[in-house]
């Protein structure tokens, strides 16, 4: 579901250092237009002959197909999925889906006298913009994360999103200053089923098929990756269709045989009793409680299992 929300900054916020202005998520489909113009602001709006400009930092993160960039302090480049890159305020830039395979991507933009300060001690370059992350779950949960914050729009949340980007900063850097590459194949194929995993949380997923996609052997998929995760491959993916649920109750307006239908729940019985031995509450009684509470903590705080 594509998502995005234009914040309104104040002197507060910019006295925190780092403020967020955007975050968003938007699913672009083989030969579809691009970018799309009218869900965007004038001031953010382009086309590919005359690019465009912005005011703030950016980072646009491409999960699935590729595609191409271009800016003022670079020549044309490919972009494919795992592909990170910088925006920077006053740069002359464009960039757009490949039309056959088009793609999908993440967004978030931030100012402030820290970023600032980041970017003037050469800690990002302006000439090389791009970071190849992979299939990586983390910077994919965070912008996950981003959103969901977004939405429920919590007090304090300002700054709670400014903690959340500073987290991405920190893992992007690190990543661009690495010199080796993981060399573990084993470990590379875990961190890709974690992603495709956090990417499909709107259905059941066959775990025989996403081991032949990594490609493995389903029993040794289903070893490796508990030994990564702690858990099997199918009880890490329903802990987070239930996560998402959860966030879903506290932040949407979707009633619960609507939040289960979009956390890939048949059967409504099915769901409330697995939500109930998750959090120790039904889907209503949760939603509830949460409406009536004073004090909004963490949605997902509670996701442990009963004992």
């Amino acid at each position: 579901m594509n998502y995005h929300k234009y914040l309104h900054v104040s002197e507060l916020d910019k006295q925190w250092g780092l403020y967020i202005n955007t975050i968003g998520h938007c699913k672009v489909s083989p030969h579809q237009s691009y970018p799309l113009t009218k869900e965007h602001p004038k001031t953010h709006s382009f086309n590919w002959d005359n690019g465009r400009i912005l005011d703030d930092y950016y980072i646009v993160f491409i999960s699935k197909g590729g595609g191409t960039f271009q800016s003022a302090a670079t020549q044309p480049v490919e972009v494919n999925e795992g592909i990170c890159f910088f925006l920077y305020p006053g740069i002359w830039h464009r960039y757009r889906p490949n039309a056959n395979s088009g793609w999908e991507e993440y967004w978030i933009g931030f100012n402030g006298t820290y970023p600032d300060q980041l970017m003037n001690s050469a800690f990002f370059e302006v000439e090389r913009p791009f970071i190849n992350v992979g299939l990586n779950f983390d910077i994919l949960g965070l912008f996950h994360n981003l959103i969901e914050k977004v939405q429920q729009s919590s007090p304090g949340y300002r700054q709670v999103i400014t903690g959340i980007a500073l987290q991405m900063l920190g893992i992007l850097h690190g990543t661009s200053m690495s010199k080796e590459q993981e060399d573990d194949p084993i470990l590379q194929r875990i961190n890709k089923a974690k992603f495709l995993l956090q990417e499909t949380l709107e259905h059941p997923i066959d775990m025989e098929t996403l081991a032949e996609k990594l490609p493995m052997g389903y029993s040794s998929f289903r070893k490796y990756f508990k030994q990564a995760t702690g858990v099997s491959p199918n009880q890490y993916h329903l802990d987070l269709r239930l996560k998402k649920a959860v966030n879903l109750l506290a932040s949407s307006t979707l009633n619960v045989s609507e939040v289960a239908d979009q956390t890939g729940f048949d059967s409504l019985y099915y769901f409330s009793r697995l939500f109930k031995k998750k959090t120790g509450k039904s889907p209503s009684k949760y939603r509830q409680d949460l409406a009536s509470s004073t004090g909004h903590s963490d949605s997902s705080a509670n996701l442990s299992y009963n004992s």
